[in-house]
């Protein structure tokens, strides 16, 4: 090389690394704060909703019912959220939905106030909710890889995570108190105001096209875990055969089958573990609704520390060891969580338990973004998680039934000894690869 070489290449400029350059996204940004903010109005719900029905009725068999009616609301909405989301614009269908969702969970507290309690509302607000709240969800899922570059997903999934988790470190604790001063139906506004901050954020957000490459190019990339060929949109098609097709990319993906094939028997599992875990803290542990939110709060933390440390952890042991190991120490907390004689050891238990959730989040989700072209991603992500969602209402229904007759400990033990037995078998199929590569 001579001298000429060697004072050009000084003036060479190479790009910074990924997390810096996402804190000058203002779009990305924007999207994080207002989605952290809508997050914590949810975790006002996710304490109030089953406190209400527990207040109301005093049946931990009606909140299985209530779960069970969110996921199958959840299960409706997988047939035609990705579609819904691959045809429209992303943006608007999420403010959408954000707009539609303030009014049913506003309707809640305001029906509270003038009528009373009103059980057929909750089933009414709750079903519809999860059908609008997938289609948010799938929606959000695939606007990511349009706010940032391919190299930043991970580390993007990662923040929101982050912030995620810290929302509901202070959202349970305060919506424990608020439910315990002034009634759970007063916790929901929170949740009901949340929905207007996060569609008042979204106008200000623009989502860009993903440029799609050619195979030669993605093998030139060393980081690339898979190889996909993207395909467009077929203009003449059905609400069943692009349905279909994103179930097609599933199922000849080596990797996303058995991921699909093992949470789908973790949902039957553990589907219920929410309401068991509410009810074991209350009636095992002598629990009221303000110690209910603290734990949830706390336990929250593990989600924090979780969020930091996935992307580090998916890049140094790969996605294999991440998503397997984490969801095998998510199954052993559950089992100490049923053991645990005090509230002190179950809410270290409850963070071991959302760190695991976290890291397993961020590995599979960034994984089905970085693998899927984009014209298929709203309808892979919503048949994904349609297959896995299956199972929720009767798994729902049949533990949290079952805690009746044996009692919420031993439920959950059974629940955690059979997740744990799940998630050992997922060592013997392709998900268990560090860099895991699709084949032609």
């Amino acid at each position: 090389m001579d001298v000429s070489e060697i004072m050009q290449d000084q003036y060479i400029s190479y790009p910074a690394a990924p997390g810096k350059r996402l804190w000058r996204n203002p779009h990305f940004n924007t999207f994080w704060f207002g989605q952290t903010l809508s997050v914590f109005g949810d975790s006002f719900a996710s304490i109030a909703i089953p406190l209400l029905v527990l207040q109301a009725t005093g049946s931990v068999a009606l909140m299985g019912l209530v779960t069970a009616m969110n996921s199958a609301g959840q299960i409706l909405a997988g047939f035609f959220a990705g579609v819904i989301a691959d045809r429209v614009d992303r943006r608007k269908l999420m403010i959408v939905c954000d707009v539609v969702r303030m009014c049913l969970y506003g309707a809640i507290p305001l029906c509270w106030s003038l009528f009373g309690p009103q059980f057929w509302l909750i089933f009414l607000v709750v079903g519809l909710g999860s059908c609008l709240g997938l289609t948010f969800q799938v929606a959000y899922v695939t606007a990511i890889p349009n706010l940032v570059d391919g190299d930043q997903i991970v580390e993007a999934n990662s923040r929101l995570q982050i912030t995620y988790s810290i929302a509901f470190v202070l959202g349970p604790v305060l919506a424990g108190f608020i439910v315990g001063t002034f009634g759970a139906s007063a916790a929901i506004t929170g949740d009901a105001i949340s929905f207007a901050v996060s569609a008042f954020s979204l106008l200000f957000i623009r989502l860009r096209a993903v440029a799609e490459v050619t195979p030669l190019e993605l093998i030139k990339q060393e980081t690339v875990e898979q190889v996909t060929i993207p395909r467009p949109i077929e203009r003449r098609s059905t609400l069943w055969t692009d349905f279909v097709e994103g179930a097609t990319f599933i199922w000849h993906n080596q990797v996303l089958k058995p991921m699909a094939f093992l949470l789908f028997i973790l949902t039957l599992l553990t589907a219920g573990a929410l309401d068991l875990f509410i009810f074991h803290i209350k009636a095992d542990l002598g629990g009221n609704d303000t110690s209910v939110g603290l734990v949830f709060g706390l336990a929250s933390i593990g989600g924090v520390v979780g969020g930091v440390v996935a992307p580090t952890l998916r890049k140094r042991l790969g996605f294999g060891p991440c998503w397997i190991g984490s969801l095998l120490l998510n199954a052993v907390a559950l089992i100490l969580i049923a053991l645990a004689p005090n509230m002190v050891l179950c809410c270290l238990l409850a963070m071991l338990f959302t760190f695991s959730s976290t890291v397993s989040s961020v590995v599979s989700m960034s994984l089905r973004q970085e693998i899927t072209p984009d014209s298929l991603l709203g309808r892979v992500t919503s048949v994904f998680w349609t297959v896995i969602g299956v199972p929720g209402p009767l798994g729902a229904a049949l533990f949290t039934g079952l805690s009746t007759h044996v009692g919420t400990t031993s439920v959950l033990l059974l629940i955690g000894s059979l997740a744990f037995v799940t998630m050992l078998t997922g060592l013997f199929t392709p998900a268990r690869q560090r860099f895991p590569v699709r084949h032609f």
